[in-house]
Parts: structure tokens; C-alpha cells; sequence
């Protein structure tokens, strides 16, 4: 019964055929499927952040007096929220454990706290810590990303885990990196300028559909496509990218949580985008 269900989820999961569209103005998207070094499925959005009316929303931080900075949602949840038409997962984040499809945590409305940075609408809700670097997002869309905390004036930021490539070259990786497992993958990129942002998501962890990449192989990506600068958000299970369709959301990866496909895992905050009059 389990491997019926496992496989009529899996029947869910975008082709593996490429696929190139315009989003929205300014904003392309590509889904490409390479077979090697292995099966891996890429989804490649291109955001070109002087297009008039575009808007950047980090999940809002509520800190309580439980410690922790914010409520757990999934990536879906966060765009039909707040109404955004494009949303990725974020930041790292804790506490978090994932054993068992029905033991794991967080789920929906669990609280959390962010690894590194977090601004939502001007509001500093995570202070920056030196070993997670920051992508910073100005009220007129230029982005820059930093080693530890953005700069005044910051509107919207996002934390990751580390840089993959820094003013155009790629960061040596020590061999653990370069050789770990396959993942699921989320990441950022800009360019020179800091007005153009790619974002790849990376499908991983189901065999005979996409295998995933390490951090070499995602690096080796974003310098395929001349990005300048490129920073490592949260990965595995948390990797999902979301669009608005209909008024609604439609996953246009295939995320895999607790082992799960098209399962999405509730995280604690999101990159979202609004373009047009949304």
C-alpha cells in the first residue's frame, strides 16, 4: 500500500522534459532535466530587478515570549498568506528533526527560530551571526549579498549557509563539500550590478527521477550562467519553489519531505515576490 501511494505521488511530480516561459514581466523561468554526471531536475528562475512594480517580501518575524522568532509554514501556505506571486523556501532554521512521515518537527504554526539575518519590511527580526551570510535586498531592489548582517536601510533579508561564489569566482570547497551526498538544493545568485537575481531549486533524494547535487556541482551551475555572487539558503527537504496560478499555488518543483514527494516541509521563513499590481 505505502509503495502504491509513494508511486501515485510520484506521478504528481513535473515531467522530466525542459521547459523555458516567461512568469511574468521581467521574471523567466526554466525547468531543465540533465542525465549527467546523474539524473537531476534544475528549476531556474531569472528575475530582473529593475522591472517596474516588483516587490520583495520576506516572511514576517513574531517574536514571543517562547524565544522563538517565528511561526513554521509551508511555501505554499506563505504565498496564499500574504498574496505573493513567486515564493521559495529561505533560511536555515531550528529546532528541526524529521524521523518518521508522521514524527517530525515543525509543523504548521510550530514556532522556530532563523539561522542568521532575517528583515521583513524594514524589521530586523534575527540578528546576523558570522558563520551565516546574508542577502540584502534595498527598497529600490538592489541586492547585495554580505558576510554576516546587511547594511542599514535593508528592507527584506534571507540567510544561507555559506557563499559558493564571491565577486565572480567560485569559493574553494573543502572535500566533504565537494564529495557529499546528493541534495536537494536552494540557492541565490546576482550579478555585478546586484540587479539581476537568479534563484535555482534543485530536486533531489528520488531515485530514477532526480538524484540531486552537491555543492560543487550547484556552484559549477550558477557559474555556467556568469553570476557574480551566489549564496546557499536551506536545502533538502525544505527546497520548494512556488508560483501563483489561478489564484492559486502551483509547485513547479518537486520537493520531498519525510521522504515524501510533493510533500511539502513547513519551514520557518521564505522569500516571496509580488510583480504587476500584486
Amino acid at each position: 500500500m505505502l509503495l502504491l501511494i509513494y508511486g501515485g505521488l510520484g506521478l504528481t511530480r513535473p515531467p522530466r522534459t525542459d521547459l523555458e516561459q516567461q512568469l511574468f514581466t521581467g521574471v523567466s523561468y526554466q525547468r531543465e532535466f540533465r542525465s549527467i554526471p546523474r539524473q537531476t531536475m534544475l528549476h531556474i528562475v531569472t528575475i530582473d530587478l529593475t522591472t517596474p512594480n516588483l516587490k520583495f517580501l520576506v516572511t514576517p518575524g513574531t517574536p514571543s515570549t517562547d524565544g522563538k522568532e517565528v511561526k513554521a509554514r509551508t511555501t505554499s501556505n506563505f504565498l496564499s498568506e500574504f498574496g505573493v506571486k513567486l515564493a521559495i523556501n529561505a533560511s536555515f532554521f531550528m529546532p528541526f528533526y524529521e524521523r518518521t512521515p508522521w514524527n517530525y518537527y515543525p509543523h504548521v504554526g510550530d514556532r522556530v527560530n532563523i539561522l542568521g539575518q532575517a528583515i521583513s519590511n524594514g524589521n530586523i527580526y534575527s540578528p546576523g551571526e558570522k558563520i551565516w551570510p546574508v542577502m540584502c535586498i534595498s527598497p529600490s531592489n538592489s541586492i547585495q549579498i554580505r558576510a554576516e548582517k546587511c547594511p542599514e536601510g535593508t528592507i527584506q533579508a534571507i540567510s544561507g549557509n555559506r557563499l559558493l561564489v564571491e565577486r565572480g569566482e567560485p569559493i574553494p570547497l573543502d572535500i566533504d563539500e565537494s564529495e557529499a551526498k546528493f541534495l536537494p538544493c536552494t540557492a541565490v545568485g546576482i550579478n555585478e550590478a546586484g540587479d539581476k537575481l537568479w534563484i535555482i531549486v534543485v530536486d533531489g533524494r528520488q531515485p530514477f527521477y532526480s538524484e540531486g547535487l552537491n555543492l560543487a556541482q550547484l556552484r559549477d551551475i550558477f557559474i555556467e550562467l556568469g553570476v557574480y555572487t551566489v549564496l546557499n539558503l536551506d536545502g533538502g527537504g525544505s527546497s520548494t519553489l512556488v508560483v501563483a496560478q489561478n489564484g492559486q499555488p502551483k509547485v513547479l518543483n518537486a520537493p520531498i519531505h519525510t521522504r515524501v514527494p510533493m510533500r511539502q516541509r513547513p519551514v520557518a521563513n521564505h522569500l516571496g515576490i509580488y510583480f504587476g499590481n500584486g
